[in-house]
């Protein structure tokens, strides 16, 4: 596959429903769609113009896992099928293994976001409010802190290239209804706290992740989209945490930390598209990240 290809992958054999940061969305009938994840990346908002190799292989392949050791939770949008039947086989080859067939679903549209430890944003609106998301925590707490338990953190979702919005409780329950808020925060506080558990066990901490779900025609809660990737989390190694500083991480915080002093017509970046060419340094260390925690996770115990 070219990298122009593994960037925006392009399928002529079926409709084109929405392309995201990462996936794109074909429908197969009414009724399914072939999810394809990219090499694509996203920070800030911001889709970066050159894709980070294999990723979207590995993304497919770590949320399969999770799917499979969280389907007791909650069900999930898997259909069982493969993913290549649906495609010709000159498409097949190189959609191969960044493809999921999965059922088609009214979204909810709310991130279902838990956190488990104070950082990035949550660590700057504490040490301002005591707060996060409007969440009261305890005082002394440090950067990179364990919170006494997982807190629910809602945010809308926004369209490609905008800011997600956090909400409160509150304002989810105005947007969904209050069973369906209670059910989501309930699912969303156990699916991080049994993966937090797993991954724990592999030397690895999950920091904080976010959920996405759907309905399905019988009005059922169905987990959609990706699951605790490094795309939607946060990683760290186990034997590397010390509270009170910033861990090194799996996920891309190597690339928003990058980002941070990068340079974009002379200027500081200001987060807004275009973003500044990635050094192939920076999508080497990228790539290698992805993949530690990937091959950590999925090592056997």
């Amino acid at each position: 596959m070219t990298a122009s290809a593994a960037h925006t992958p392009t399928l002529t054999s079926l409709p084109l429903l929405a392309r995201g940061k990462v996936r794109d969305n074909y429908a197969v009938g009414d009724d399914r769609i072939l999810m394809v994840a990219s090499d694509r990346i996203s920070a800030y908002d911001v889709i970066m113009s050159q894709p980070i190799p294999g990723k979207g292989a590995l993304l497919t392949q770590m949320a399969l896992f999770w799917f499979d050791k969280l389907g007791h939770v909650c069900p999930n949008h898997l259909t069982g099928e493969d993913p290549l039947s649906v495609v010709t086989p000159a498409e097949a080859d190189w959609v191969k293994g960044r493809t999921m067939l999965v059922k088609r679903l009214r979204p909810i549209p709310v991130e279902a976001v838990v956190r488990g430890y104070l950082a990035g944003s949550g660590w700057q609106e504490y040490q301002a409010t005591q707060t996060v998301c409007g969440v009261p925590l305890p005082e002394g707490l440090q950067n990179a802190s364990p919170l006494p338990e997982p807190i629910f953190t809602p945010a809308a979702k926004a369209a490609v290239g905008e800011h997600d919005e956090n909400i409160t409780f509150a304002q989810t329950v105005e947007m969904i209804g209050q069973p369906l808020a209670e059910a989501i925060r309930r699912i969303s506080v156990q699916l991080y706290t049994e993966a937090a558990a797993i991954a724990l066990g592999k030397g690895i901490i999950i920091a904080d992740t976010k959920f996405e779900f759907g309905l399905d025609a019988d009005d059922q809660l169905v987990l959609m989209d990706e699951v605790l990737t490094p795309d939607s989390s946060r990683y760290w190694p186990a034997n590397q945490y010390q509270p009170g500083m910033n861990p090194p991480s799996y996920d891309k915080q190597f690339l928003r930390d990058w980002l941070s002093t990068a340079q974009r017509d002379g200027q500081p970046w200001d987060k807004t598209a275009p973003a500044p060419d990635l050094p192939e340094a920076v999508i080497a260390q990228t790539a290698a990240k992805y993949q530690e925690a990937l091959t950590q996770l999925t090592q056997a115990a």
